[in-house]
């Protein structure tokens, strides 16, 4: 190529990443690149038994600083398994170490203390905002190489009148309130009296990363959280849990992830992938990239696969393939939300080979109107977001309120959707289709008619 064709082709390429026209020239050699990168760590097989560090079975025996004893001792052989035995055991914060890897056998539960005491303050998020808040039940701080893993279940113990009952009475607004002043994290100190509720499972700031095979129950609110994490891998994971919040898993500000062959029942998102808040979001600014989701069942929810809204410091590279998504009480298959106070860019997403079967409201949605951002009568903050480059392939449904609906702004329009060999059958209603340019249709149909 002449350096003049050069440079005419990269000005062509701007162009259509500005408008929104730039598709990766083959997904499945990105996703498969992605895949390349993420690596589940492996572990030394020295073993530290709870129980030699002074756990008890039953419901009023405290093995908290058992369960510590055990990490510590691990950490300082250089790694290994701390094991959960069959039986149910009872303990406050979790807080993982490099090096080891928190096995929960078959037969074991692990059950999380209801005191809020149980649960020291640590550097966290609550919602895509930083602060100081009591820590989440298995917690990772700059740590490398820590996993979670065995057949066994982690119960929160979380209901109506323990963590659940604090939706609503929280100090969420005066946390926002806090980011959007800037006030140093340091200084967002929240905890007993704020009834901000912990997450379930948190690496923050860590690397090589595995949760495997456990069951999950009863959380207070989101139960997978890695934070600004990479490589990480989350495999045969079975979640229900119903309360507030509870989103299944929730990459934030992470890279190179991986969720597979897991099963999601939830009270709200089965998976939602984020990036920070707001103002807040801004600052960090660090996106969520390169994220593969495949081989995974969700059943009620919200959305099965979400993207925001907390997508404030990016969310791209975003590949969700071979899922099998159905119930009554699921509301969108996918879907995209975000408003003007949220901002940020959401690119390059891929929703390929998928099963619906029925959903209450859409198959996908994309809308700028999400929660506060519904500015119709005025309300709106100054940060359009942007989202293009979203391709739906070899998609079904059986049954939805809608096959699409797509929201935008007549001055911010949604860019370059693309939708291809997909069939949707038993939508009740036409689509909604507002301020969306570049909305490419090939071999498509709805009620077995062809969309155009």
């Amino acid at each position: 190529m002449t350096r003049r064709g050069f440079l005419g082709a990269a000005a062509a390429l701007a162009v259509g990443r500005r408008l929104g026209a730039y598709q990766a020239a083959d997904p499945a050699k990105e996703m498969a690149a992605v895949l390349a990168r993420i690596k589940a760590p492996k572990f030394s097989k020295r073993v530290f038994d709870i129980t030699r560090y002074g756990a008890k079975q039953g419901s009023s025996n405290d093995s908290t600083q058992a369960i510590r004893k055990a990490i510590e001792a691990c950490a300082a052989a250089g790694g290994g398994r701390v094991v959960v035995p069959a039986g149910d055991f009872l303990t406050g914060a979790v807080h993982l170490k490099s090096h080891v890897n928190l096995h929960v056998e078959e037969g074991a539960t692990l059950f999380f203390s209801q005191d809020p005491k149980q649960y020291p303050i640590v550097y966290t998020r609550f919602e895509g905002t930083e602060c100081m808040n009591y820590s989440p039940f298995i917690y990772a701080w700059e740590q490398t190489d820590i996993a979670v893993t065995g057949l066994g279940m982690l119960d929160g113990q979380a209901d109506k009148t323990h963590w659940w009952d604090w939706k609503g009475r929280d100090s969420s607004r005066a946390l926002v309130a806090s980011a959007e002043k800037d006030v140093p994290v340091a200084e967002r100190i929240f905890g007993e009296g704020k009834l901000l509720r912990p997450n379930f499972v948190q690496p923050y700031r860590s690397t090589n990363i595995l949760i495997e095979g456990v069951s999950i129950r009863n959380s207070p609110m989101w139960e997978l959280n890695p934070v600004l994490c990479r490589n990480v891998t989350v495999r045969g994971v079975k979640i229900a849990s119903h309360g507030p919040n509870n989103d299944g898993c929730d990459p934030e500000s992470s890279k190179d992830v991986l969720v597979e062959q897991c099963v999601f029942d939830t009270g709200d998102d089965c998976i939602a992938i984020k990036s920070g808040r707001n103002r807040d979001g801004r600052r960090i600014n660090v996106a969520a990239e390169n994220i593969v989701v495949r081989d995974c069942t969700m059943k009620d929810g919200h959305g099965g696969v979400s993207l925001g809204s907390e997508g404030s410091g990016g969310i791209r590279n975003i590949f969700v393939d071979k899922c099998r998504m159905d119930s009554p009480h699921l509301n969108y298959a996918m879907r995209v939300k975000t408003n003007t106070f949220r901002g940020g860019v959401t690119e390059n997403v891929y929703f390929t080979n998928t099963t619906v079967g029925q959903v209450s409201d859409s198959v996908l949605e994309v809308t700028y109107f999400y929660a506060e951002g519904d500015d119709r009568e005025g309300r709106g903050g100054p940060f359009k977001p942007v989202v293009r480059n979203v391709t739906l392939e070899h998609i079904t449904s059986q049954k939805s309120k809608r096959a699409l609906n797509f929201r935008g702004y007549d001055n911010a329009p949604i860019t370059g959707i693309r939708l291809a060999h997909c069939s949707f059958d038993n939508a009740a209603e036409e689509n909604v289709i507002e301020h969306v340019d570049g909305l490419k249709i090939e071999d498509v149909k709805r009620n077995g008619q062809p969309m155009r």
